[in-house]
């Protein structure tokens, strides 16, 4: 080969390179072009169908936080409700219980009083064993 074909191939090798590099920032442009319509239509989506969605989202959650700070508050007064109310159920069946109990003790204790006004009238000096001390055999 002689000089001038190698200078003609470094010359179209050269050329190619340039219009390489020309495609290359090209396409470089054409896709910064792209990304920067894309981005724009995301923006105004997001602008004319998220943005509306969004504040209708967040008056949903800020009602559901009302309910449920207004359940939590009425749960709490019910409970406290029911407490009370058990409180003085039990008080007052205490207090019928004691109630009872002192009324029976006296009539208890009047009816021995009167079974032994009758034992003395009676003559009888017989005690009457409890029924425990009946049930044993004398040995």
């Amino acid at each position: 080969m002689n000089l001038d074909t190698t200078n003609l191939l470094l010359g179209i090798m050269a050329a190619v390179s340039v219009l390489e590099a020309l495609v290359l920032i090209g396409l470089a442009i054409g896709g910064f072009i792209i990304y920067r319509r894309a981005m724009q239509l995301a923006n105004d989506l997001e602008t004319r169908q998220i943005a509306p969605l969004r504040a209708k989202v967040d008056a949903i959650l800020a009602d559901v936080k009302a309910v449920t700070a207004r359940v939590n508050h009425d749960a709490e007064r019910v409970d406290d409700a029911i407490h009370g109310t058990i409180d003085r159920v039990d008080q007052t069946a205490e207090r019928v219980r004691s109630s009872v109990r002192d009324k029976v003790s006296q009539a208890v204790g009047v009816v021995r009083g009167v079974r032994a006004v009758i034992m003395s009238i009676l003559g009888t000096d017989h005690r009457h064993e409890p029924p425990a001390a009946a049930g044993r055999a004398t040995v």
